[in-house]
């Protein structure tokens, strides 16, 4: 299903739910009393609809900080991949062919198969640190020309670099495994969402429909937040669906 049409569904099915339990209270509540309730109501809304707007704002962000981080490492991750190739190139063979060949089945190993694990939410294989492994063996065994001082600063680069990719590889993974919001704070964020949207029934003196609209719309405005954040909480899947462009330029560099 579409992510347009899969939002609108849950904004309307909220929207509705919300103008249900509106018509509810006025067609079979109580309305006397209501309007001298209104200030206390009022101060109760404030302080209830401010803390829930205040945890929906700080995870929403937070969610989308994650993405761009997860984008951002993806990219410093392959980028360092075909440095510490590139650097390898002033390595006498074999040296320079293998670590070539090693660097771009690991992107390849990255792309195909890691890269369908992280969108499942299933654990990383460890083919991938095996590689980088041996990766680092292969530039640790190159063996250099006595005096060779350019050759000697490119195994130094490329060591460095692959130390770059361990890092940017060890966030990935940590990310992926730790996306998604634990069930404390959904709890926390629908039912906070919840009472924000049932609080307005507590008003009276507006017409209706009038109250109706208000409440549907609350309703609606709040579920097309949380919808964002559990479109949000994997970068791997979902709305924001990061792809492996970045290993996909990487192999196009390593080629």
């Amino acid at each position: 299903m579409s992510i347009y049409l899969s939002g609108l569904l849950w904004v309307v099915g909220a929207a509705a739910a919300g103008a249900g339990s509106a018509y509810l209270v006025r067609r079979f509540g109580l309305d006397e009393g209501r309007p001298d309730n209104n200030d206390a109501a009022g101060q109760v809304f404030t302080i209830v609809s401010g803390l829930q707007a205040v945890i929906v704002a700080f995870v929403l962000i937070s969610q989308f900080d994650a993405v761009d981080a997860a984008r951002d490492g993806a990219f410093k991750e392959a980028n360092a991949a075909v440095a510490a190739s590139w650097a390898a190139d002033a390595l006498p063979e074999p040296t320079r062919g293998e670590v070539r060949e090693q660097a771009s089945a690991y992107a390849r190993t990255v792309q195909d198969v890691e890269w369908p694990q992280m969108r499942d939410g299933k654990t990383v294989d460890s083919e991938g640190w095996a590689q980088l492994d041996r990766l680092r063996d292969t530039v640790a065994g190159a063996e250099i020309p006595d005096g060779d001082d350019w050759a000697t600063d490119r195994k130094t680069e490329s060591a460095n670099q692959l130390w770059e990719v361990y890092q940017a590889r060890q966030e990935r993974i940590t990310g992926a495994a730790q996306s998604g919001l634990g069930v404390v704070l959904w709890f926390v964020l629908i039912l906070g969402s919840v009472v924000t949207t049932l609080l307005p029934n507590l008003f009276g003196g507006t017409r209706p429909i009038t109250h109706i609209i208000i409440v549907s719309t609350l309703a609606g405005t709040i579920t097309l937040l949380l919808f964002a954040i559990y479109q949000l909480q994997n970068p791997y899947a979902g709305g924001t669906k990061i792809e492996p462009d970045a290993f996909h330029w990487a192999l196009d560099r390593l080629r």
